[in-house]
């Protein structure tokens, strides 16, 4: 972004940093700066601060899940074994950094990729083992 003021422009940089393990944990975080390397920064340390555990079922998501922000919309459902990511820009790299590698997604509303990786991210944190389903319900689910 660029503002112009009395002596030229001053420029305000904002970075979406993605950080996550491959083994099942995602964190996402926006920073803004004026330069590239603090934007970057401050994105990486919110990232890590706000981490999370998604629940997994071999390589894939345990059920199908709409996550939405703002106007956008993520439809994430999940697929057999060798399928792979099926998914675009920021989507993709949130979900490969959670290690999931197998997962089907479509965007709905808009394409923003904050708005999308966002939304990506409130999905995931909606996901539901099954041992937590049993837990919450007091029975026991056979399949």
């Amino acid at each position: 972004m660029a503002k112009v003021v009395k002596g030229g422009r001053r420029f305000n940089f904002s970075a979406l940093v993605v950080v996550g393990d491959g083994k099942g944990r995602v964190g996402v975080g926006l920073g803004k700066a004026n330069t590239v390397p603090a934007a970057i920064g401050k994105g990486q340390e919110e990232a890590k601060s706000g981490m999370f555990e998604v629940p997994m079922r071999n390589t894939t998501i345990p059920h199908g899940v709409n996550g939405r922000f703002e106007s956008s919309k993520v439809m994430l459902k999940p697929a057999s074994e060798g399928t792979g990511v099926i998914a675009g820009g920021g989507v993709r790299a949130v979900l490969e950094l959670a290690g999931i590698r197998d997962v089907l997604t479509k965007s709905l509303g808009s394409n923003s990729p904050i708005n999308l990786v966002r939304a990506t991210e409130q999905g995931l944190r909606s996901l539901r083992s099954k041992a937590a389903i049993e837990k919450v319900r007091g029975v026991k689910i056979t399949q």
